[in-house]
């Protein structure tokens, strides 16, 4: 399994898009360099609230691509970067993946899933409307987000825009993504 980074995005202060950049460096254990959400420890306002001594397990943020065209059929136009992310992905379902899967980015990055962004009102702050395309309900009546994946930096490197995304899997059994 094979995708691609579409787009790489970060920003040095709390704002919820991210600026695209021509590239960014991950730092193993701690994030995206120059990042608000860099650190050992949970950046998460939310998190840092509840308990600022919490591992950060949120150092990465990615979303795949096809959710902009997905959710552009409701009538919302959303582009790289403006849901918080930082890497943007293409050809990769991303919340399909089990919890510790490695994505190599690019030639050197590795990053572990950790589990689902856990959408909030602030998407809905940035368009209204945005978060009932990006939090729903399948069949059963059970929770779906879609709001991209979190991860940590095991191996740092530079990321850039046309970047390969390999996806190495844990052993089983796998254990399906949850909300961090």
């Amino acid at each position: 399994m094979t995708g691609t980074v579409t787009a790489v995005s970060s920003n040095s202060t709390y704002s919820f898009t991210k600026p695209n950049r021509a590239g960014i460096t991950l730092l193993a254990g701690l994030g995206v360099e120059g990042d608000v959400h860099c650190g050992v420890t949970v950046k998460h306002r939310s998190r840092v609230a509840q308990d600022p001594t919490q591992p950060n397990l949120r150092q990465v943020h990615l979303i795949h691509e096809e959710l902009f065209a997905e959710v552009a059929a409701a009538g919302f136009t959303v582009a790289p970067g403006e849901l918080g992310e930082n890497v943007t992905t293409r050809g990769i379902d991303l919340l399909a993946l089990p919890t510790g899967t490695l994505l190599g980015l690019g030639p050197d990055a590795v990053v572990q899933v950790t589990g689902l962004r856990n959408p909030c009102v602030q998407i809905d702050r940035f368009q209204q409307g945005l978060l009932k395309q990006v939090v729903g309900r399948d069949g059963t009546g059970a929770l779906v987000r879609k709001a991209g994946i979190m991860g940590i930096v095991v191996e740092g490197g530079m990321v850039r825009p046309g970047d390969a995304i390999t996806v190495l899997l844990p052993e089983p059994p796998h254990r399906p993504l949850e909300r961090v």
